[in-house]
């Protein structure tokens, strides 16, 4: 296996999971604001897991990551003083600018997985 998975990285896994959760039921339920809160704790919660703790602080303070870093966090400013949609607009645009060199390694990731690498592999 190309990436090993501890128990920390298992959580890590599992929070995003809850995060995203949680934040689609929110979005569903009319954009919450308790339920995009949560979610979004749980997400970021979940990154640092993974990732671990300086490896988030470096994601999150690169130079280079400065605009998606000041967008996700302005998001989250948005959703806590009562403007949901302002602010998951902000938070989308801040995970693809942060995330965005990711996108290679979650699609190697994601063909080891057997029906969802044959799906990946056809479609791509």
């Amino acid at each position: 296996m190309a990436y090993e998975i501890n128990e920390q990285k298992k959580v890590g896994l599992g929070l995003i999971g809850f995060g995203i959760f949680f934040s689609l039921l929110g979005v569903i339920l009319f954009f919450d604001r308790g339920l995009l809160a949560l979610g979004n704790i749980f997400w970021l919660t979940g990154v640092a897991l993974l990732l671990g703790w300086g490896a988030t602080w470096r994601l999150f303070t690169n130079p280079a990551n400065y605009k998606g870093s000041i967008s996700f966090l302005l998001g989250l400013f948005f959703i806590f003083v009562r403007w949901p949609i302002v602010g998951i607009i902000f938070e989308i645009y801040g995970c693809i600018v942060l995330f965005g060199g990711f996108w290679p390694s979650v699609k190697v990731f994601l063909c080891q997985i057997p029906i969802v690498g044959w799906i990946i592999s056809y479609l791509f």
